[in-house]
């Protein structure tokens, strides 16, 4: 799995951990709802540390805590 499906992957897991569509996500993020659903979209392949950080802050965790995952840790390099 590459780096931008697990961000995908836990965005959507502590959504429904949570309870909440990815509307509310961007509510509480202060995103609009289309930066948020463009994430979602396979055809983007990058995503900056300063949106994802704007993410945590709308679940009310850290970066830490966003990345400390077994599936972040397992993820191989993708230098080829």
């Amino acid at each position: 799995m590459k780096v931008k499906n697990m961000v995908v992957k836990r965005i959507l897991d502590l959504c429904g951990e949570r309870g909440i569509t990815l509307n509310e996500l961007a509510n509480r993020s202060g995103l609009t709802p289309s930066t948020v659903y463009s994430i979602m979209d396979n055809d983007r392949r990058n995503i900056s540390i300063v949106t994802i950080k704007t993410i945590c802050d709308g679940f009310d965790i850290t970066l830490g805590e966003f990345f400390s995952t077994e599936g972040f840790d397992k993820l191989q390099q993708e230098i080829e």
